[in-house]
């Protein structure tokens, strides 16, 4: 990560503030701190953390309301998707069950070996930024096929005019020379742009696909600029002519 982890340290107990206060600082990480509950979500709003190391049992709101609070609860919608390490002096299975339907990420039980919880906050904060990455892909997937079922649309409305134009621009032997040659060469560059707004339409879906399937992040507009230019750009003479 390229910026400073946010941690919101929670816990009822000064020690334990205290304590994860400067170790965390120490290795990094930009810390805040709350006594309670009530003063945690003011601070999740204030600080807005990556993750919160969130004590269970406490005074006022415990960690599973608070947890419920930033999950379930409209208002607090936009810290959602704040990661959640749980501190909990209960080893018990139906209790850590309950915190990880919640919406917690990890549950570890008091007394705590201080190297385990730096581990679990480094896997919590990766996994987090994985997550993101992840969506931020998911997005870019969304926007492309988006922009493409547009480019295929459109692609769809030019191609009916120009069958039109095919259909009534057959020479006739009623027509004199001259007429007779236009509609002959209507006819054939209409049967040219048929022909480019197909092969065009082909290749868009075959680069949305790729660009899909390969999970990659490539140059999606500037293949689609290339493709444009080689169907509808007329290439400039080099001799001026």
């Amino acid at each position: 990560m390229d910026e400073k982890a946010k941690i919101l340290i929670v816990d009822d107990e000064p020690r334990n503030l205290d304590f994860f206060d400067v170790m965390l600082d120490k290795l990094g990480f930009e810390v805040a701190r709350a006594e309670n509950g009530i003063i945690a979500l003011e601070m999740v709003v204030e600080f807005k953390p990556d993750l919160i190391l969130l004590d269970n049992v406490m005074p006022k709101l415990s960690g599973w309301q608070v947890t419920r609070l930033l999950k379930q609860d409209p208002e607090y919608s936009e810290y959602k998707d704040i990661s959640i390490i749980m501190f909990s002096a209960m080893d018990d299975v139906r209790d850590k069950i309950e915190g990880f339907e919640l919406g917690v990420d990890d549950y570890i039980t008091k007394p705590f070996n201080f190297s385990e919880v730096i581990a679990r906050i480094r896997a919590v904060l990766k996994n987090r930024e994985i997550y993101k990455q992840n969506l931020v892909k998911e997005r870019r997937f969304d926007q492309i096929e988006s922009f493409s079922d547009s480019v295929l649309s459109f692609l769809n409305q030019l191609r009916e005019p120009l069958e039109q134009i095919l259909s009534r621009s057959t020479p006739d032997v009623a027509m004199d020379d001259s007429t007779a040659d236009f509609c002959s060469f209507v006819s054939t560059e209409a049967e040219k742009a048929v022909v480019s707004l197909d092969e065009f339409r082909e290749e868009i879906s075959r680069l949305t696909e790729n660009e899909i399937e390969s999970n990659r992040n490539g140059n999606f507009l500037k293949e689609l600029d290339q493709r444009i230019h080689k169907h509808f750009v007329k290439s400039e003479d080099p001799d001026g002519e």
